[in-house]
């Protein structure tokens, strides 16, 4: 059984596009031009949604609220896909419960890759719930508002940074190589390299300030977040 896609986007030339790309993958797209109309083809049970933002009727982020508070779509992957280019609105949607933002115009291939690498995460979670706040001495870690909080002090982290630092965070005292942190949290079909994590371990060491050493090198190994007790 082929993976069924629902596509959601006002503009008729970017839905044939984007579908003929979709299909030529191997994935069953369903088509939906509006809000209102997306909302009612979720009964067709698609395994992930794309879906654009500044639409009529109603928009991406009504869609999104109101397909998570629908009963067995909790966990399927919701990807904004827009021209929306505010980190507001990025936070604003992942707030939501959407899986992933994508920026337009993007390359058929990237999305190609970033809707293989969410299926796949969906799939590899078995519909486990993550935690939705993590708490390890001086520092919150709240997933459903993409915040961390240091010594009672709200910070802002970018998604990956915040997704690394999370990944770590829940499991506290375990020793995560390069090639683990690349696989789990940027997704086999992403191509990024070795020197992408150090880049996010350093960004998210100096937003940690006098905390940094929560995050700890084990030389020749990996990373891993010093257990708290």
């Amino acid at each position: 059984m082929k993976t069924k896609i629902l596509l959601v986007d006002d503009e008729r030339d970017i839905v044939e596009f984007l579908q003929y790309n979709l299909v030529q993958e191997g994935f069953e797209v369903i088509i939906a031009y509006d809000g209102k109309e997306a909302l009612a083809k979720i009964s067709e049970n698609p395994d992930l949604i794309l879906l654009d933002i500044m639409m009529p009727n109603i928009d991406g982020y009504e869609v999104c609220r109101r397909v998570r508070a629908t009963k067995g779509f909790e966990k399927t992957p919701i990807i904004f896909l827009t021209a929306k280019s505010g980190e507001y609105d990025e936070i604003l949607g992942l707030e939501l419960g959407a899986s992933d933002y994508i920026q337009k115009p993007i390359s058929p291939k990237k999305l190609i890759a970033r809707v293989k690498s969410n299926l796949r995460k969906n799939e590899e979670s078995g519909g486990k719930t993550l935690k939705s706040k993590i708490e390890a001495g001086p520092i919150v870690i709240d997933r459903e508002q993409y915040i961390v909080y240091l010594r009672g002090k709200e910070k802002i982290f970018p998604r990956k940074e915040f997704e690394v630092l999370y990944y770590l965070a829940s499991n506290p005292g375990k020793v995560f190589s390069r090639d683990t942190l690349l696989k789990d949290v940027w997704g086999t079909d992403v191509f990024v390299v070795d020197r992408t994590v150090d880049v996010h371990i350093r960004k998210i060491r100096e937003k940690l300030d006098k905390d940094s050493d929560l995050i700890e090198t084990i030389k020749g190994v990996g990373y891993r977040f010093k257990s708290v007790d």
